[in-house]
């Protein structure tokens, strides 16, 4: 038995903890806030409640097999799409009826709509072998299954296109190829920049689905929570640690805020790398490593409390920009807020009264900003909410004398509640054909240190922080034989 200590109460660092503890390991995790959870947060007003960060769940399978048996909720349709000339188009769970509104939106693409789902579901298979499973560069002796990968996935999962070449290939309609570019913001990246690797989601949105959990998806934090205490895992809140401690090439323990020092044989770091590499385990080259990737965008959330009842409003909308290879070239490398921002539209009242009071609804629009300081914007946040406000009515939804109150969350609040490097939701954009061989790993340069969570190895969002907590307990199973008892549930990568 190994004694553990876990930095950072978000899912990935409660997922690793709870998997370290069921291999028999004495663990502790600390967390800096008074909550677990992470950025599966969120923010109450007068009656409503908004989801600060995931609102919506893939790959619920992974979920099941730690133990969570909540009810969720599938939201009809999956998505709905529009487009800057009015047209829309409705994402359906089933391929066929999918494949049919594309042929409405764009006579004839259909068939290219079924071939692209192909792709995108070999695509997945592969990044299961790979990507998912475990560390890219060592494929064997690494706490993963030997043998499974073969040269064909490594391929498949990150070929020399980008995603927006992707949709090139399979579609005509430019609506088509922003409705795929759109993947790219699943990882804070350019679709003309990303890889084409990130068009499987799709595969996994058709396949297994897109679920809410009633009451909001916080919910899940609520039921990890649980788990732990089941499992024995020690939690304290409100508890920063300030370093990680390390002797010679292995780690010895962590230094908390307070001064006191604790003993640990693994440390795993569920923080930002940026952050783990700058100043907890101060590291310039591995530092310099994360800032030649350049970060991932960031987000400007505006919660807004809206009277009365909005017909045919589904779960989701994307409203798509007139624009997109301007919209991301002013995140990328103009670092400006777009001026034609896409605009993502959360409603979790069409399907759960006790999101909103009786009558309202519960609006979270997103758009996509750099991960920057809003200081240093060229307009202040106040006046860049208004302008969201003014694209949301030009697209079809005036709010006018509708809105209750409007509090905004901008990247400097990701950098502050959360450590996000320049508010990055991501860390590390995912640029370039290698990109998932360059995000930060999850084995760490001192024995028995690790990283976990989305800055790091496969990614982010809710299912790939799960899988890297599934990889690093593989990991600290190999590294430390003998004191591990096998983990619970199927190997890392099973979804559903």
């Amino acid at each position: 038995m190994a004694e553990v200590t876990v930095i950072g109460g978000g899912v990935g660092g409660m997922v690793c903890a709870l998997l370290l503890a069921r291999q028999g390991h004495e663990v502790r995790l600390y967390e800096q806030s008074p909550r677990l959870g992470g950025k599966l947060a969120e923010h109450h007003r007068d009656g409503f409640t908004f989801s600060l960060g995931p609102s919506l769940l893939t790959m619920p399978g992974l979920f099941r097999e730690l133990g969570l048996r909540r009810e969720l909720v599938e939201p009809e349709p999956l998505c709905r799409y529009r487009f800057a000339d009015g047209s829309v188009l409705d994402a359906r769970r089933d391929p066929a009826l999918m494949a049919a509104a594309v042929d409405r939106l764009a006579p004839g693409e259909g068939r290219a709509w079924h071939a692209f789902h192909d792709w995108a579901q070999g695509c997945l298979r592969a990044a299961g072998r790979t990507v998912f499973a475990g560390p890219l560069i060592q494929l064997r002796g690494s706490g993963r299954p030997a043998g499974e990968a073969r040269l064909s996935d490594l391929m498949a999962v990150a070929p020399g296109r980008t995603l927006d070449g992707l949709a090139r290939r399979f579609f005509r309609d430019p609506r088509l190829r922003q409705y795929v570019g759109r993947y790219a913001t699943y990882a804070g990246s350019s679709p003309y920049r990303a890889p084409a690797a990130l068009g499987c989601v799709p595969a996994l949105e058709h396949g297994q689905g897109v679920w809410y959990a009633p009451g909001g998806l916080a919910r899940l934090a609520d039921d990890l929570v649980l788990l732990l205490k089941a499992a024995g895992v020690r939690v304290f809140l409100s508890e920063p640690v300030a370093a990680v401690e390390t002797s010679c090439s292995r780690v010895t323990g962590v230094r908390l805020a307070s001064g006191r020092r604790v003993r640990a044989d693994v440390v795993v770091a569920n923080t930002d790398a940026a952050a783990l590499y700058g100043n907890l385990l101060p590291d310039r080259r591995r530092l310099r490593g994360i800032a030649r990737l350049g970060l991932s965008s960031s987000a400007l959330l505006v919660l807004a409390g809206v009277e009365g009842r909005t017909p045919g409003l589904p779960h989701h909308s994307v409203l798509f920009s007139g624009d997109y290879e301007r919209e991301f070239a002013d995140i990328f490398d103009r670092r400006v807020p777009p001026q034609d921002p896409t605009v993502y539209v959360g409603c979790s009242a069409v399907d759960d009264a006790s999101q909103a009071p009786s009558g309202c609804e519960n609006w979270t629009l997103l758009v996509n900003v750099p991960a920057r300081n809003p200081a240093r914007w060229p307009m202040r946040v106040d006046a860049y909410r208004d302008l969201v406000f003014e694209r949301l009515a030009e697209r079809g939804h005036d709010l006018s004398g509708r809105l209750r109150f409007a509090d905004v969350f901008t990247p400097a609040d990701l950098r502050d509640r959360y450590g996000a490097w320049g508010g990055a939701i991501y860390g590390a954009a995912h640029h370039g054909r290698l990109a998932p061989f360059r995000r930060p790993a999850n084995r760490g340069p001192r024995r028995g240190l690790y990283l976990v969570g989305g800055s790091t190895h496969p990614g982010g969002g809710l299912p790939m922080v799960t899988m890297g907590a599934r990889i690093v307990a593989g990991l600290v199973a190999h590294d430390f034989p003998g004191s591990t008892r096998a983990i619970a549930g199927p190997a890392a990568g099973g979804g559903r």
